[in-house]
């Protein structure tokens, strides 16, 4: 999928451009280029333009839910890695939600948001830790 010398690319999907950035600051020090969208609309039109290894959604967003984006993204391309963050994860315990691969509960830590991105499919030869 990358061609040598290429990072594999995010979109960060969330409404809040303080946790977009915290995202893409991580991200970018995990080795991938970022890009950020402050809603599910923007992000489908991110989607249309050029591929993903991972979308990273909000799940509580105007609008559109997470959820929502990730109902939407499947149907346009069934194999996206998707990772969902929320503040709300105890109402996915026992709630399945098929569209997403992964949900992590806000605030997350660095070690789980790295084995987040590795279970979930992105590649991880770049994905190293932060010292």
């Amino acid at each position: 999928m990358n061609t040598p010398g290429t990072r594999p690319t995010v979109l960060v999907v969330d409404d809040e451009p303080l946790v977009c950035n915290a995202l893409k600051f991580l991200l970018d020090r995990f080795g991938f280029d970022t890009v950020l969208a402050q809603s599910g609309a923007e992000a489908l039109e991110c989607l249309k333009e050029k591929q993903f290894q991972l979308v990273i959604t909000d799940f509580s967003m105007p609008r559109m839910t997470g959820v929502d984006l990730a109902i939407a993204i499947k149907a346009m391309s069934p194999e996206q890695p998707i990772l969902m963050l929320t503040a709300y994860a105890e109402r996915f315990w026992t709630e399945s939600v098929p569209a997403v691969d992964k949900i992590l509960a806000k605030p997350i830590s660095l070690p789980k948001l790295q084995e987040a991105i590795k279970l979930v499919g992105a590649p991880t030869q770049t994905c190293n830790s932060i010292k």
